[in-house]
């Protein structure tokens, strides 16, 4: 999960090296951290937040099989 979340970050920004990704795996869940550059957050984010949906939807498709909530966190 972390690298599609990688991959998908790193393509949409103007700073791909700092693109940073996080994850935590507990018993059900796992949660990914993304941070990105500042002036990177509103590619990131999207218009009315559309591609951070879009992000978390593609992230949840590609969990589906672990039977785990995959929680995806955009921050700085």
């Amino acid at each position: 999960m972390k690298e599609l979340v990688e991959v998908l970050a790193q393509s949409l920004v103007d700073h791909p090296d700092q693109v940073v990704v996080t994850e935590t795996e507990k018993e059900n869940e796992i949660l990914l951290e993304l941070k990105v550059a500042s002036e990177d957050m509103g590619k990131v984010i999207g218009k009315q937040g559309r591609i951070a949906k879009a992000i978390r939807t593609l992230v949840k498709a590609a969990a589906y099989d672990t039977n785990k909530k995959v929680i995806v966190e955009i921050g700085q």
